[in-house]
């Protein structure tokens, strides 16, 4: 992947290095740490803006509700120093972005399961944007039976300077799906609360079967 800045050319994803100094701890400069998450912020703002006029689009164009709604977030210092533990990595700048995923994210939420390709696939077509990673949790669940769409996409962010790409997490479920993850969340870490039992995992995958069916059904009863 080619990023530019001016007339030299970088094969670095993270061309933040441009922007920021390496050797910094993540708590040892507030205003670094808070310009790094402008720039995310930014990377959440440009996908978002084309989110809403694909949904525009469809609900013009094609008297289609594509998308539901969309939520947006930045992890918070704590987690992201949390995660950097415990995926061993220095706590610097370097090994945040290199390392980090999800530092910004996007969660869509869609209608239908036949709803989350087509988003996929439109913005993964948009000029500029890059796939990074992504993994189908609808044709192969976790085992938890957690269900939806990841894609980790660079995203390009034109500051007055340079040009600058940013990793940002994509999550995109349908609203059965966004009910069932809500609502278990909500149950395994809700205040004083122990490891689910054995049972209770499983009851949790029979519900996430059933989400899923419910999804199949939607969408068979919408093509009728």
């Amino acid at each position: 992947m080619k990023i530019k800045k001016g007339k030299r050319e970088s094969t670095d994803l993270v061309d933040l290095k441009n922007f920021i100094d390496y050797n910094e701890k993540l708590e040892a400069s507030n205003d670094t740490f808070q310009k790094l998450m402008f720039i995310y912020k930014m990377a959440i703002k440009e996908v978002n803006t084309k989110i809403e006029i694909f949904k525009d689009e469809f609900k013009m164009f094609y008297n289609y509700d594509l998308v539901d709604h969309v939520n947006t977030r930045i992890k918070a210092p704590k987690s992201i120093i949390q995660k950097m533990t415990k995926k061993e990595c220095k706590l610097t700048y370097k090994d945040m972005i290199e390392n980090i995923n999800d530092i910004a994210g996007i969660r869509i939420v869609c209608p239908l399961q036949k709803d989350i390709y087509t988003i996929k696939n439109l913005l993964q077509n948009v000029p500029g944007i890059k796939t990074i990673k992504e993994k189908d949790y609808i044709t192969k669940p976790k085992e938890s039976g957690y269900s939806a769409y990841h894609i980790i996409l660079g995203v390009p962010v034109m500051l007055s300077s340079q040009l600058i790409y940013v990793k940002l997490e994509i999550q995109i479920r349908t609203m059965a799906m966004d009910f069932w993850s809500s609502l278990e969340h909500k149950m395994k870490y809700k205040p004083q609360s122990n490891e689910p039992t054995k049972k209770q995992a499983k009851e949790w995958v029979s519900c996430a079967k059933v989400i899923n069916k419910l999804d199949e059904k939607m969408m068979l009863l919408n093509e009728t």
